[in-house]
């Protein structure tokens, strides 16, 4: 029974974390679009003034001790800096330079590193099944992005905007890791919105600056962008991401990360009509069981 009862934990965690992925896969699209409309500050600081609302309301119903900093404020500080302050800026800021390709190849590596800080860190174990499943699923984020194509790889140009994006997905693994070891002592609402209460005045304050370079250039069609990013990416994507890692660990969510290209392929062929083919398919299920054969490889060793 004991077995059954873990094996369903682990399978929400899955699809929480793939939930997750599949909300950021339309933030990506939507902050390269929005590259001339908004800057990466004040996008950040719009989406986060949402989300902090949102979760600050679910946080009143939650236990005192959970609405208190307490002696996690460390911890939750630096979860802040990492996920509102760190990663969405750089992530924007690098869709202004680089290319959705690039951008997705780079955000491979991810669960890579994600392991590697966690193990550092918080001494979370890295097995070999966790490396061995971050690495099949990197070949399939290669594959599906070069279609296949080994000469599209090695002609692959990266630009300083590539630098940009590898610093957001290095960020993005500390944000992981500091969101496991917060939520060893609360639940993940809690840490999203305490998180998010002590990063939001240091990230309105930069995109106060930001406005007098890059103001905002307010249509119909960026106020839906905006409110969708708002909405879907932020408070659905990070209550599932957070509720994900408690489950999985930092490592084993990470490793489901790379499912992002292969949903922006699919929101590719379902909206914009782009063609969907065997080369998506066989890739994208290498991603699909990387992440699978990492997660079910770490049931197993606790059993």
């Amino acid at each position: 029974m004991n077995g059954l009862v873990s094996w369903r934990k682990q399978a929400l965690g899955v699809i929480f974390v793939n939930l997750a992925t599949l909300c950021w896969a339309t933030n990506a699209v939507l902050g390269r679009w929005l590259r001339d409309d908004i800057g990466p500050l004040a996008l950040t600081t719009l989406r986060f003034t949402v989300a902090t609302a949102f979760f600050g309301i679910l946080l009143r119903g939650r236990p005192a001790q959970e609405r208190r900093y307490g002696k996690d404020k460390w911890w939750i500080l630096a979860m802040g800096l990492a996920g509102v302050v760190g990663f969405s800026p750089l992530l924007y800021l690098g869709l202004r330079y680089s290319t959705a390709v690039n951008c997705s190849l780079i955000q491979g590596f991810s669960p890579l590193i994600t392991a590697l800080i966690a193990g550092l860190i918080i001494q979370e174990p890295v097995t070999r099944r966790q490396l061995a499943g971050a690495i099949l699923g990197l070949v399939g984020v290669a594959g599906l992005l070069s279609n296949g194509s080994l000469t599209f790889l090695l002609r692959l140009q990266f630009n300083p905007g590539d630098l940009i994006l590898l610093a957001s997905a290095v960020v993005w693994a500390f944000y992981s890791v500091f969101g496991r070891r917060v939520m060893h002592n609360r639940s993940p609402v809690a840490a999203t919105a305490l998180s998010n209460f002590i990063s939001l005045p240091l990230i309105a304050a930069a995109a106060a600056l930001e406005l007098q370079h890059i103001p905002i250039n307010l249509r119909m069609e960026t106020i839906a962008a905006i409110a969708h990013i708002c909405v879907v990416p932020t408070i659905i994507g990070y209550w599932s991401w957070n509720h994900g890692v408690t489950t999985l660990g930092a490592g084993g969510a990470m490793v489901f990360y790379n499912t992002l290209p292969l949903y922006g392929a699919i929101l590719g062929a379902a909206l914009l009509g782009e063609p969907l083919g065997v080369i998506h398919f066989v890739f994208g299920g290498l991603i699909i069981a990387g992440g699978l054969w990492a997660t079910l490889g770490r049931e197993q060793q606790r059993s």
